[in-house]
């Protein structure tokens, strides 16, 4: 099997797609790799504790590189830092960075770009599936998770620290992606078919930064 580094954030695209690339047989995932933000020691956008990210990688069963950025990092010194994780793991003949993403043009080739700067190529188990249909898929084969993160600017504080689940999803405005893929909102996962036990938290405080809603998520 070919061997793959996979960029995890913890939420639930992250899960779906290493779950799709666990069936296929076709990669052996040999780390998951997450950027953590200096100085809140948190996931970087999602917001969730990095002891959280650590406890799934644990019952995952995979080993975790972290990364660590600066607060309000610049792309620049973003892409240094990522350049030189990918770098150490290109040297050990990792070619494959897999990725959740699933329609979003622009951010796709980014990647692309950046990775082919080190020969290394993007693997996408997720894309071009209809989001209206990968989130129930997602719900159906046992998934877990928790909104951490909206965008204040399409969804109030009463979306963040809910199960995702069909209530949560008919409950969005028709206007909002089904999985969020437009950075409306953001999840942990914190059980489902890849995990080896659950992961549990309880829900701490919700705060506003700027145009997003956050809700703590306190390990147990």
């Amino acid at each position: 099997m070919e061997k793959v580094l996979f960029c995890w954030s913890g939420g639930k695209d992250s899960a779906m797609a290493l779950y799709e690339l666990q069936k296929s047989r076709k990669y052996e995932v040999i780390s998951l790799l997450t950027t953590i933000t200096e100085g809140h020691d948190r996931v970087s956008l999602h917001g969730v504790r990095r002891a959280l990210v650590r406890k799934q990688t644990q019952s995952l069963g995979l080993p975790l590189e972290e990364v660590f950025i600066p607060q309000d990092c610049p792309n620049q010194e973003y892409e240094s830092r990522m350049r030189a994780a990918l770098a150490r793991f290109r040297g050990a003949s990792v070619s494959r960075v897999a990725f959740g993403d699933i329609f979003l043009e622009e951010v796709r080739r980014y990647r692309e770009d950046n990775l082919s700067r080190l020969d290394m190529k993007g693997l996408f188990p997720l894309w071009g599936r209809d989001t209206a249909e990968l989130i129930p898929s997602f719900i159906a084969s046992g998934f877990q998770a928790v909104t951490t993160c909206v965008d204040a600017k399409v969804l109030d504080d009463g979306f963040v620290g809910r199960i995702l689940n069909r209530e949560f999803l008919a409950s969005l405005p028709a206007s909002v992606d089904p999985a969020g893929e437009n950075g409306e909102f953001h999840s942990f996962v914190f059980n489902g078919p890849i995990f080896q036990e659950g992961i549990n938290y309880d829900l701490g405080d919700k705060v506003r930064r700027d145009s997003l809603h956050f809700c703590d998520l306190l390990p147990v």
